[in-house]
C-alpha cells in the first residue's frame, strides 16, 4: 500500500491528492496536519524532512486560503519524496508544529514564522531567527513594501569590534 494510499485510507476525504512532473502532492487540512505527518513517518517510511517553507498566496486569482506551509518529506529507503501542503489564514495563521516528529523542524519552522508570520502551536522555542526581536513586520508576505516602512532606521548601529 502506498503513502497517498494509507493517508487516504486513514483521513478520506480530507487529504486530496495530485502529481504534477512525478512529484506527488497531498493537501491535509490543519487540524489534520500532525497525525498526517505522524502516519507518514511511522508508517509509510518517510524519516527525512528535507525542507519545510512558507507561501503567501494573496493575489493569487483562484486562491481560497492566503498561508501554506510546505513539507517536503524523503523516505530515505526507497528514496520517495512527498510534498504535503497546509494552509492557514489570517488574522492569526497558525499550524501545529511537527517538531516531535522531525527535531530538524525546529529551525526552518523558526524562519517561516519570522518571515510570514504563520505561528506553530507547541513549538519549543518559536521567536525570530532571522530579524531583530523588535522588527514587528513579516518581510516574505506579499503586502510588505519593497522598501520596507521604514523600520531600519530605529534600530540601532551594530559595528564589529576591533580586534
Amino acid at each position: 500500500m502506498s503513502a497517498i494510499d494509507k493517508l487516504t485510507a486513514e483521513f478520506g476525504d480530507a487529504v486530496s491528492t495530485s502529481d504534477f512532473r512525478d512529484n506527488k502532492r497531498v493537501v491535509v487540512p490543519a487540524e489534520k496536519l500532525y497525525d498526517a505527518l505522524k502516519l507518514l513517518k511511522e508508517q509509510a517510511g518517510f524519516d527525512m524532512l528535507a525542507d519545510l517553507g512558507g507561501i503567501d498566496y494573496l493575489g493569487y486569482p483562484d486562491a481560497t486560503d492566503r498561508y501554506c506551509v510546505v513539507y517536503a518529506l524523503a523516505n530515505t529507503t526507497t528514496g520517495e519524496r512527498l510534498f504535503v501542503k497546509a494552509f492557514a489564514n489570517d488574522p492569526a495563521p497558525e499550524l501545529p508544529t511537527v517538531v516531535p516528529l522531525w527535531e530538524g523542524a525546529n529551525w526552518m519552522e523558526r524562519e517561516v514564522y519570522d518571515m510570514f508570520g504563520v505561528t506553530f502551536t507547541d513549538h519549543p522555542d518559536l521567536r525570530r531567527i532571522l530579524l531583530p526581536h523588535e522588527f514587528v513586520s513579516h518581510p516574505l508576505r506579499k503586502d510588505y513594501p519593497l522598501r520596507g516602512f521604514g523600520e531600519r532606521h530605529n534600530f540601532p548601529t551594530v559595528t564589529r569590534a576591533e580586534s
